[in-house]
């Protein structure tokens, strides 16, 4: 019965993963199953409103330049989720165990339960906004009629062909998309915005928290930095 439980886990796996359109994860890519490759950048907000108004044009005249001067299509993603603060009360609950005085270590103790409290209560949300930034293969689709385009967009199956078009056109590719990267980094960076590309790591930590919503909060990522993976969860 265990291994036929197993085997169960196993084919729900397959079969969720074959509609996810990632094939894997690396040198800070994130590799596509028709060989296409994304990048991620996470830029800093701004409270617009506070500004002066001519600093407001100022931005909004960079951002129109920025967009006229684009050469490829981007993707501008808002991401909410609910404020995590527990590497903050992490700190705390050392502190807290380091304190001698009783009444600061009464006072830290309080603190940290209303904080807890408050943030659990009022629902506190987060927003980060992320920039996509792709690059297509060439020849990978050509000869498709739209309708079967349309299919590979839904069924996105990986073949060993795939897999081997992947390895021979990735570096290429990755040419071409860091040209995109600098280009995207140039313009943020033109209108006063803070603008940091993710690295393999943290796209997997992106990702995972995007398809677990519901588990993301209760079983976060570990620490998984220089390595590469692929949907199947092999390295």
């Amino acid at each position: 019965m265990k291994n036929d439980s197993v085997k169960n886990k196993k084919q729900v796996a397959a079969s969720c993963q074959q509609y996810i359109k990632i094939a894997e994860i690396k040198d800070n890519i994130v590799v596509l199953k028709d060989g296409s490759l994304r990048a991620v950048v996470k830029v800093n907000s701004v409270n617009f409103d506070l500004k002066s108004e001519q600093e407001q044009n100022g931005i909004i005249y960079s951002y129109q330049e920025f967009l006229n001067t684009l050469e490829f299509p981007i993707q501008i993603t808002i991401k909410s989720k609910k404020l995590d603060i527990d590497s903050y009360l992490q700190k705390l609950g050392k502190i807290y165990t380091q304190q001698e005085n009783e009444l600061l270590k009464n006072l830290t103790s309080n603190y940290i339960e209303y904080i807890s409290k408050l943030v659990e209560m009022a629902d506190i949300m987060q927003k980060d906004f992320y920039v996509i930034v792709p690059v297509e293969p060439i020849m990978m689709k050509k000869g498709l009629n739209p309708f079967q385009k349309f299919l590979h967009a839904l069924h996105p199956a990986d073949t060993i062909g795939n897999v081997q078009y992947r390895k021979g056109e990735f570096e290429s590719l990755k040419k071409r998309l860091d040209q995109r990267i600098q280009s995207v980094i140039n313009g943020f960076s033109g209108m006063g915005l803070n603008i940091n590309r993710l690295n393999t790591y943290e796209l997997i930590e992106l990702y995972y928290n995007c398809y677990n919503p519901d588990l993301a909060n209760s079983q976060k990522v570990k620490n998984l930095e220089n390595i590469d993976v692929r949907i199947d969860g092999s390295d």
